[in-house]
């Protein structure tokens, strides 16, 4: 009877690890985690000195693209809210950095942390209202705000702010201390680092935010909301903060995509943006901090592949592809990697009880 007790409370029939030893594991990880996340950093810096300054603006886009799939992630993967009008969080950055570049003359590093405050706010109180959807439901009222916020910059009220239908045109910000420092830089190359920072922060605040008692309590949301609430988890109050810094996010992107593009209208913030972000959350995975960047890679890049592939039906084959990533790979890029890394030290016998 032990013995069958103990089978059946760990199938996998390895002894549980002493405090010591998982302490030891954790480190371990860590570790390993610091390692390539150092290594991943020094690529970085290195790889928009031996590509085009096309490529540069690519990557750069893809940092940018990172930065709101990380924050629609927070949302949908860990507290389990579906948004399909993310695209309107990413406009108001924009338009904030935008306006505040064009009409007050706001240094460009000071316009990023006042879009994302401004986003803040906004998802804040579109959250407050939400608590009353799930679901489906929750998925069409973002869905609305999508639609409906391009419509809204175009009014004509709001056109001496907005630029109407013709936007707004901005100048790209030159490097500072680039001839003083010695360095190649140009407009594109700076703001690829520019980015390149930010991304950096908004990572390690997200993986610090969702790896400590905010981040269990989303994810206890999201799993089992009644038993969330009988242990003292305020759900109305959390899911509100999961939108207000899920905006935060999309809005710290939205207002870096003004200033790479140098250029900001309406219509470059369709239905067709959250769907698109929506996609590449999927696609990078759910629930993970690095599926944000498998999924910037995958919406700037596959575009383009499927366009060089078929010219008159380009998003047939992006349709395609995506059918076969969700096919191969149905937990996201970083879920499929995820596993083959533990299947590759099960049979290198690292994950053995002895090891």
């Amino acid at each position: 009877m032990e013995s069958a007790t103990v089978a059946t409370a760990n199938p996998t029939d390895l002894p549980p690890l002493a405090p010591a030893q998982a302490s030891g594991a954790v480190r371990g990880w860590s570790a390993r985690w610091a390692t390539a996340a150092v290594v991943l950093v020094l690529f970085a810096c290195v790889l928009p000195f031996v590509v085009t300054n096309y490529r540069v603006f690519q990557f750069t886009m893809v940092l940018i693209y990172a930065i709101a799939l990380l924050g629609l992630n927070i949302l949908t993967g860990y507290n389990g809210q579906i948004s399909l009008g993310h695209g309107a969080f990413y406009a108001i950055g924009a338009y904030v950095t935008a306006v505040m570049m064009d009409k007050f003359g706001v240094p460009y590093w000071l316009c990023i942390p006042a879009a994302g405050a401004v986003c803040l706010v906004a998802g804040f109180l579109f959250g407050l209202p939400a608590l009353r959807l799930e679901g489906v439901y929750l998925a069409l009222a973002t869905f609305a705000l999508g639609v409906a916020l391009p419509q809204l910059l175009k009014y004509k009220h709001l056109e001496h702010w907005t630029g109407g239908v013709q936007g707004i045109i901005l100048t790209k910000p030159e490097p500072p201390f680039a001839s003083l420092l010695g360095l190649k830089l140009n407009a594109d190359r700076w703001l690829y680092f520019f980015t390149l920072a930010l991304t950096v922060v908004m990572f390690v605040l997200a993986w610090n935010l969702l790896r400590g008692r905010v981040g269990r309590a989303l994810i206890a949301i999201r799993d089992q909301p009644i038993a969330a609430a009988t242990m003292g988890i305020d759900n109305s109050m959390y899911k509100s903060l999961a939108f207000g810094v899920s905006a935060m996010f999309t809005g710290v992107a939205g207002g870096l995509g003004a200033i790479a593009v140098a250029f900001v209208a309406p219509d470059s913030f369709t239905i067709f943006l959250s769907i698109s972000l929506l996609v590449g959350m999927v696609v990078g995975g759910l629930a993970s901090i690095t599926g944000a960047l498998w999924g910037a890679i995958f919406i700037q890049f596959v575009p383009n592949l499927a366009d060089n592939l078929s010219k008159a039906a380009p998003w047939a084959i992006y349709g395609a592809l995506m059918i076969l990533f969700m096919y191969v790979m149905p937990t996201g890029i970083a879920g499929a990697l995820r596993l083959a890394w533990v299947r590759i030290r099960r049979r290198t016998g690292r994950d053995s009880p002895a090891a």
